[in-house]
């Protein structure tokens, strides 16, 4: 396993009444009905061919894993952990496949309330997340109709492996 050649997206300064918050981009959330199949077609049509390890998500509802390409964005693919979980409407409904945009930040509480101060909301209370180790997220709907997720995890990056390996069933 090698760690992750983009060393961190582009990095922007939330500014607040008294103080600011820095994020750092992570990665796009796409959700998909199939993993593997996910994986496959991006590596054929974007080069993305270095893959995280599988991460199940109970207590969120979800599965995920991370793909890079190097160069190119980060790639978090969602899919379904049982009937509760909170992707399950996107991929019924074939809506909201590109979930949304994420960022790294030092202050979680300091990043949300600077979203709060430009019109967005919360989509529920920030909790644990398996894929950062247990690190808190909380996503947030922006007036402009797009997700945004904050990921308490500064400097946090994940192991891939190029896709040849075996250890990606899914």
């Amino acid at each position: 396993m090698v760690p992750g050649s983009n060393p961190g997206g582009p990095t922007i300064i939330l500014l607040m009444r008294d103080n600011e918050s820095t994020l750092t981009f992570d990665h796009l959330g796409l959700v998909v009905a199939d993993l593997a199949a996910a994986r496959e077609h991006l590596s054929a049509t974007l080069g993305i061919v270095q893959w995280s390890e599988i991460f199940d998500d109970p207590q969120i509802g979800v599965s995920v894993q991370f793909g890079s390409g190097g160069v190119s964005p980060r790639f978090e693919l969602i899919t379904s952990l049982g009937e509760k979980s909170p992707v399950s409407r996107a991929l019924s409904q074939g809506k909201n496949v590109l979930n949304h945009v994420a960022y790294l930040t030092h202050d979680l509480a300091a990043a949300a309330e600077a979203l709060r101060e430009q019109g967005c909301f919360p989509a529920g209370k920030a909790q644990p997340a398996v894929a950062y180790g247990g690190k808190p997220i909380q996503f947030f709907f922006s007036p402009l109709r797009f997700i945004i997720e904050l990921i308490e995890a500064p400097g946090h990056r994940h192991l891939f492996e190029d896709c040849g390996s075996s250890s990606h069933s899914g």
